[in-house]
């Protein structure tokens, strides 16, 4: 079903088993993507990177993510557009900015806590009946219902991580770290950057970091820059320095060097092994 709004605001909401899993695919024009697995289990192949979901665990994707490839038994699947909602101009009511979109950390995955699955049921069940309110009230109403899916999320994520331990100002921290990465890695390869951005020093955003992350400030930002550059590397014809150049490098050699260190071949060789992958 899917909503459209006087303002091209969009929200889709669809069940998925392995007869229509082609939709996952199809974008359609949405920003955000939430697919809830209520199967025994689903893999999902994004960027080229494996995903295993469980029962009940849910992950959040924007529109720069790719799926190649699903298996899925059943899923949820909640697609919309910036104009619908926006996380990042709601943040201080669902507090999902850096975290479940738009964040440079891992790929958020939120498994519902045991206690709280009914609570999910049930939203999931009033939002299917809402897409069918034709009404002057309808868009409010479904606003309403994905904020508080949001929330929900975010909470649980908080929960089932080393986040829990977090004071709230520590965790908003550790968000917006992950939200100014997301939009400034291809310019600001440095700590000291986002300390500055965030009024803390790069010693106390590090240590911050120890207490939430098994991975220090530096290494969200480089792990960022690879994805990128394995990105372009595999969905692009961009020449090698290009792609160096895009990502701030101030030459081709630091680029490749920088790869090489991390993935452990060059970049022209990393294309070649995934053109031979795609066509093996």
């Amino acid at each position: 079903m899917i909503f459209q709004g006087p303002s091209h605001e969009q929200l889709m909401l669809e069940t998925i088993d392995s007869r229509n899993k082609k939709n996952l695919f199809d974008i359609k024009g949405t920003d955000m993507t939430i697919i809830w697995n209520t199967g025994e289990s689903m893999t999902v192949d994004i960027d080229r990177m494996g995903f295993r979901l469980s029962r009940n665990q849910i992950i959040f994707l924007t529109d720069y993510h790719k799926i190649d490839c699903v298996e899925v038994e059943s899923a949820r699947l909640i697609r919309f557009n910036q104009p619908f909602f926006c996380p990042v101009n709601y943040d201080n009511e669902v507090g999902s900015k850096g975290l479940l979109f738009f964040g440079a950390m891992e790929l958020p995955i939120v498994a519902i806590l045991p206690e709280d699955i009914k609570k999910f049921e049930t939203l999931w069940e009033i939002f299917w009946t809402e897409m069918q309110d034709r009404d002057s009230l309808q868009m409010d109403m479904l606003q309403a219902l994905l904020k508080r899916m949001l929330i929900l999320s975010a909470r649980n994520l908080k929960k089932s991580s080393r986040f829990q331990s977090l004071q709230k100002s520590q965790f908003d921290i550790i968000r917006e770290f992950s939200f100014l990465v997301e939009g400034n890695f291809a310019k600001h390869h440095d700590v000291a950057f986002y300390a500055d951005k965030l009024n803390k020093s790069p010693k106390t955003l590090s240590n911050l970091f120890a207490l939430a992350s098994a991975r220090p400030p530096l290494e969200i930002i480089h792990d960022r820059i690879m994805l990128h550059a394995r990105r372009q590397l595999n969905f692009t014809r961009l020449s090698v320095k290009e792609i160096s150049y895009s990502l701030g490098f101030e030459d081709v050699q630091s680029f490749s060097r920088f790869f090489k260190n991390r993935e452990g071949i060059a970049p022209i060789q990393f294309r070649e092994r995934s053109e031979l992958h795609m066509t093996g």
